[in-house]
């Protein structure tokens, strides 16, 4: 496990109220969804990885279903590289701990995806993972 020190870049996204909800634009799912704290988190995450990292827009997947053992579930970030998936983020509310369960969550959900990279992240604190066969990541992970 690596802790990431993330720097978000200064907020440029669409916001409005609809009925007292605070809603944002996805640009990515091309729809208003509700700004939860995790939804901030997700925005947040996804804008550092296009304008700091500087990823391809293109190259990212928002929100997509896959099937786990007859099971619909969906991940909160996908990055590919030469078409195929390369990094899976998991994204939690600031107020949601990351615990080994969070990590078990990305984990499970790379059973369909074969990522080579993992990252959890709750906004305030960021660690990743490069799995190969001798990662051992629940062993010994920490809370944040």
């Amino acid at each position: 496990m690596q802790l990431l020190s993330i720097t978000y870049p200064t907020p440029q996204f669409k916001t409005k109220i609809v009925a007292g909800v605070t809603q944002i634009w996805d640009s990515w799912r091309k729809k208003w969804i509700v700004l939860t704290p995790e939804e901030w988190v997700r925005q947040n995450f996804i804008a550092y990885l296009t304008q700091v990292l500087q990823y391809p827009s293109g190259s990212i997947a928002v929100e997509k279903q896959i099937t786990l053992l007859e099971r619909t579930k969906r991940f909160d970030i996908v990055v590919y590289k030469n078409g195929q998936p390369w990094l899976l983020v998991e994204c939690k509310a600031p107020e949601i701990a990351l615990t080994p369960q969070v990590l078990e969550q990305a984990l499970t959900y790379n059973v369909h995806l074969q990522v080579p990279f993992i990252v959890i992240t709750n906004g305030q604190h960021t660690a990743g993972w490069q799995l190969t066969p001798t990662v051992r990541v629940l062993a010994t992970m920490p809370v944040y």
